[in-house]
Order: structure tokens, then C-alpha cells, then sequence
């Protein structure tokens, strides 16, 4: 019994790990998740997160009880996108295969640029130099795309570009993500899990089309937006695990991610 736990928890949180009495390496643990709170946020059209306390106080009974209700927009703060957000047929939130939520992770650092240029779009020769550098991304890989912005976090004008709510403020959207020549290089030449990145959208802020979105989701590759502390990961080497809400028909949810960062690393 104690060898099939094993061998579970083995396959499950370490796709490299060939031997289940290994367990898990040693290693240090980074959180790539903002908290949820009314600071969190969200596209300006969305719901943004509310949190509403039913109680905080020591009951009649003699025991202490907390309890909230809360409510938000799908899509905000570190979340995901399921494919079937830009994509009609395919998976929802709870129709993603856990082991494509879970695995090892490259990062790319693309802060130089993106800081530089708000409007800046990592594309195919940016996939080409960065291999040029590090080797071949390795197939099953999460790509995770650093553009210096979870530093901005919370300041939606600093992160956003606006600090404007509401359909006005959609044109002032000015934040770095993955341009589309870059999005079908990588579903035709490389073969990667999910994607994600430390800025609100996949797509740029000026996208009108949501390109990046249309080509990813269609192969069936989730995103992961919004996420924090790429900076205190490795290149290559780390292992992610990306566990969002489970809503059924969901197009996103809210996500915990989290990285293992081995000690060798």
C-alpha cells in the first residue's frame, strides 16, 4: 500500500522521477501565485474579486469560527485560461488532463525588453536565441515568459498601463506578451504543455484579435496568466505545479501555482 502512495505521489509531482521510493527531491519551494483580495487585478471589463465576511467571532458554543463568501470574474489575478476561452470545442477547465498542468518548467527572461517596451511581443527569433543560449526546449515543457511586470503588482496603472475600469479603459492597455508569429512557431515546431507569463494577457495589450490566444488554444495548450516570482526561478531546472479551480465548463478559474526549485539547482 505504502509503495502504491509512493509511486502515485512520485508520478503525479515529478514527471523526471524514474524510482518511487525517491520522493521528492529537496529543494526550495517558490509561490508564482498573487494573493486574491479587492487589491487583485482583473481585466478592466471584469468582476473584480470581493470577499465578503460571514463571520470572524468566538461563538455561543466557545469555539472560534471564520467563514467568508466570495465572488469574482474567472479571468484575474494568477489564474488560467482553458483552451475553450478563444477556442470552441476544446477543453474547459475541468477537462484539462492534470499531468498538463504539471511539469518541468524553462523560463525565459524577456525582462529587458519588455520593461523597455511596453507594447513589446516575444517572438520566434526570441524562442531561437534563448535556445541558442540554453538548448532545445525539451519537449512536455511549461514555458514560462518573464517580463519583469509581477514587480508592479498591485498597481493596476504601473501593471496595466491604465488605471482606468470599464470598456474605456480596453484601448489604454499597454503590457509585453507572446506575439502570434511566436505562438505558432512553438505549436509547430516544439512540443510544450502550457504556457505562461507574468503579465495579464497572453496577448499584448493593444490586441484587438487575440491571436495568440486563437493559435495556442486550439492545440489545446492552457495559459497561465498573471503569475508572480518568475524572477526567483532557474532557467531550466525547476519543476511547476499549476492546480486551478476546478469549474466544470469552465472557460478559467483562479490558480495556485506553485515551482520546487532542486537544491543542485
Amino acid at each position: 500500500m505504502r509503495t502504491c502512495i509512493a509511486m502515485f505521489v512520485a508520478i503525479l509531482f515529478l514527471s523526471g522521477c524514474k524510482q518511487a521510493n525517491q520522493g521528492l527531491p529537496s529543494g526550495k519551494w517558490i509561490d508564482l501565485s498573487h494573493s486574491f483580495s479587492e487589491k487583485a487585478i482583473y481585466w478592466p471589463t471584469a468582476k473584480s474579486f470581493e470577499l465578503e465576511v460571514v463571520s470572524a467571532q468566538h461563538t455561543e458554543g466557545g469555539y472560534y469560527y471564520a467563514a467568508n463568501n466570495f465572488s469574482a470574474a474567472e479571468h484575474g489575478g494568477t489564474h488560467l485560461d482553458a483552451p475553450i476561452h478563444f477556442y470552441e470545442g476544446r477543453w474547459t477547465s475541468d477537462q484539462i488532463p492534470v499531468d498538463r498542468l504539471i511539469g518541468a518548467a524553462i523560463v525565459i527572461d524577456a525582462s529587458e525588453k519588455g520593461l523597455a517596451d511596453r507594447d513589446f511581443q516575444f517572438g520566434e527569433q526570441d524562442f531561437l536565441d534563448w535556445e541558442a543560449n540554453h538548448g532545445r526546449i525539451p519537449d512536455d515543457s511549461i514555458v514560462l515568459l518573464k517580463f519583469g511586470y509581477a514587480q508592479y503588482w498591485p498597481d493596476r496603472l504601473k501593471y496595466l498601463g491604465t488605471d482606468k475600469t470599464g470598456e474605456e479603459a480596453v484601448a489604454e492597455l499597454h503590457f509585453p506578451a507572446l506575439h502570434p508569429d511566436g505562438a505558432k512557431w512553438l505549436v509547430a515546431n516544439r512540443k510544450i504543455k502550457a504556457i505562461g507569463l507574468d503579465t495579464p494577457s497572453i496577448d499584448y495589450g493593444q490586441s484587438k484579435t487575440f491571436e495568440s490566444h486563437q493559435i495556442l488554444f486550439k492545440e489545446n495548450i492552457p495559459a497561465f496568466e498573471n503569475v508572480a516570482n518568475l524572477d526567483q526561478l532557474p532557467a531550466t531546472g525547476a519543476h511547476v505545479f499549476a492546480l486551478p479551480m476546478k469549474i466544470e465548463g469552465g472557460s478559467g478559474g483562479p490558480l495556485r501555482i506553485v515551482a520546487l526549485v532542486p537544491d543542485q539547482q
